[in-house]
């Protein structure tokens, strides 16, 4: 079990530790809603340094990227993020990852902790470009910190100004006393925020002051559970969830990151394009239900006569929206909005309508 440089404060903060991705994780602190609520509401900070960090530089970099990404990477910027997902070559995905633009040549993938060592066999072993590769998952932490409250709580740790980060954008600066971090604007909470990337051995001093910082603003530290419910409220794909091998970006409502157009050719680019022409045959949909009931990962969803039309991915009572709520892969058929559908919950149907996301609305 993999242990992040943070592991002993969660301890002795009372952290309920659980493994995760091959990590020992915190999953909560004193409680999913309350937790919840207070990324809602105020600020609090996730550790979430089991993500893995790969370097791309080189005169081969950004082709090596537009080879085994979905979206187009050539219209980054320095000091932008790009959302993505790597098609896997049979329809489905390897995984969906963050690419940050360092500098000319060089970029940063920021990718699933549990699929590190998947996901760097696969890059690799499509690195025909010459491109310097580098992991530093191993060296490197991640912090979230989430929430309305987080940019007025943390503005007196550095000298950018925090408010000025727009979404998917970053700056490298001092931050808590370290002089080259990352911030990123790039949360996957809904309630703003940014994250921090530093080395292990600074990551300790980052935590202590971030909370010293934050005490007037009632911050806290946040668990995996929360995290969890957070982004489904908003309708963020979890992958091993909503999406894996077996999906394909377009069934999964990710088109918008699957840049068909773009000059390079990328992994299952032909492919995709026959899926978008001939039409998907299911569809990942949001669904609330309308009666008592949780719907869990794997139950399955039925029609009004009882057959089985998909299978839910993500669910859970959704803390904010005080509703039943879950994602799932359906028929196309049973895809428009106000479908009704029913979710088997204890060998019984429980009806749920199909809605737009996200669930939580600002």
């Amino acid at each position: 079990m993999k242990l992040t440089a943070l592991n002993d404060i969660h301890t002795d903060l009372g952290a309920k530790m659980v493994p995760f991705a091959g990590y020992n994780m915190p999953v909560q602190y004193e409680g999913v809603n309350a937790e919840h609520q207070t990324v809602r509401e105020g600020v609090g900070v996730f550790d979430v340094s089991h993500m893995g960090e790969f370097l791309i530089s080189g005169a081969g970099s950004l082709d090596l990227i537009q080879k085994i990404s979905s979206n187009d990477a050539s219209t980054l910027t320095i000091g932008r993020a790009q959302y993505s997902c790597m098609p896997n070559g049979k329809g489905g995905i390897v995984d969906d990852l963050i690419i940050y633009k360092i500098k000319e040549e060089e970029y940063l993938l920021v990718v699933n902790a549990s699929n590190i060592d998947k996901d760097w066999d696969w890059i690799s072993s499509h690195n025909s470009f010459d491109a310097e590769m580098k992991n530093l998952s191993e060296n490197y932490s991640l912090l979230a910190i989430q929430g309305p409250k987080a940019v007025e709580a943390m503005q007196s740790l550095t000298s950018i100004d925090l408010s000025a980060i727009k979404y998917y954008h970053f700056e490298v600066a001092d931050f808590a006393g370290i002089e080259h971090a990352i911030i990123s604007a790039t949360g996957y909470t809904g309630s703003g925020g940014f994250e921090i990337y530093c080395k292990n051995g600074e990551v300790v001093q980052v935590w202590n002051k971030v909370f010293e910082a934050g005490a007037n603003f009632g911050i806290k530290p946040i668990g995996l559970a929360a995290r969890d419910t957070l982004r489904l409220e908003m309708g963020f794909c979890l992958y091993g969830n909503d999406i894996d091998d077996t999906t394909s970006p377009l069934e999964a409502g990710l088109g918008w990151i699957t840049k068909l157009k773009k000059e390079a050719d990328f992994i299952d680019k032909e492919f995709l394009t026959q899926q978008k022409e001939a039409g998907v045959e299911r569809k990942l949909v949001a669904f609330e239900l309308q009666e008592r009931g949780i719907s869990r990962h794997d139950y399955p969803i039925l029609d009004k006569e009882g057959n089985i039309i998909g299978r839910v991915t993500s669910g859970t009572m959704g803390p904010s929206v005080k509703k039943s709520i879950g994602l799932g892969y359906v028929k196309i058929s049973h895809s428009v909005v106000e479908s009704d559908i029913y979710i088997e919950v204890r060998k019984k149907p429980v009806h749920a309508k199909v809605v737009k996301l996200p669930f939580f609305k600002k």
